[in-house]
């Protein structure tokens, strides 16, 4: 599985290519994630390395999280993550891991948390319709009818109701490497990421990757019986 990078929402702006084409992007800070341990098949049963990412003062630290740190030799990180690794990966404690690993249009994932919207109605939350609008509906912005009576006499589950809205990990699919600057560490990926400006997002590589392309069928070849009479 590909390693990917922590790094910081900076916020949305635009970029034009050669055509005058304006393309919607997102800038990401990406300063370079440390590696602070690296786990193997013999002793934690999997591949895998942690990386650490934003600097954090110590004294915020407990002492064994400080430890950890210390016995890496590295500064202690504010967030601490965890990526698969292969077998042919080779990683090794303090190396770092930059926003060079990506390449212009490559395809990548993005995770971050989603604004939080707190309470909110069906009508906000999962897009309902409403009820009408006039003096003879008693509610306008509540759900209807939720279930049957006494058969089966329960609410089925994921029904669309009134809660707690935003605030949860989500991942943008396929979104595409604009350009990478390796001088500032920063990324700039097409589209919109979850997440305020200054939230932690991750970056990896598409698992999915692009979308594949439907083959069109090759028309049949001409039948020359056919193309003679109709000729005549």
């Amino acid at each position: 599985m590909s390693v990917g990078i922590l790094g910081k929402k900076i916020g949305m702006t635009r970029v034009y290519d050669e055509a005058g084409v304006s393309t919607p992007v997102t800038v990401i800070s990406a300063a370079p994630n440390v590696v602070l341990q690296v786990k193997g098949l013999e002793k934690d049963k999997y591949q895998a390395i942690q990386v650490g990412f934003s600097e954090q003062k110590e004294q915020r630290l407990s002492k064994p999280v400080a430890g950890h740190f210390k016995k890496a030799g590295v500064s202690a990180k504010r967030f601490v993550r965890e990526f698969r690794t292969g077998t042919g990966d080779d990683f090794k404690v303090g190396d770092e891991i930059k926003v060079d690993r990506f390449t212009v249009g490559q395809t990548v994932d993005v995770i971050g948390v989603s604004k939080g919207k707190g309470f909110q109605g069906p009508m906000k939350k999962h897009n309902f319709h409403g009820q009408g609008a006039a003096h003879g509906s008693k509610t306008h912005r509540r759900n209807g009818a939720v279930g049957q009576r006494s058969t089966p006499g329960r609410i089925f589950k994921n029904m669309g109701m009134a809660g707690h809205m935003g605030d949860e990990n989500k991942t943008v699919q396929n979104l595409r490497v604009i350009q990478v600057r390796p001088d500032d560490n920063t990324l700039v990926i097409s589209g919109a990421i979850p997440g305020a400006n200054g939230n932690l997002v991750v970056v990896r590589t598409a698992i999915k990757g692009q979308p594949k392309v439907k083959k069109v069928a090759a028309s049949k070849s001409a039948n020359p019986m056919k193309e003679s009479k109709k000729k005549k």
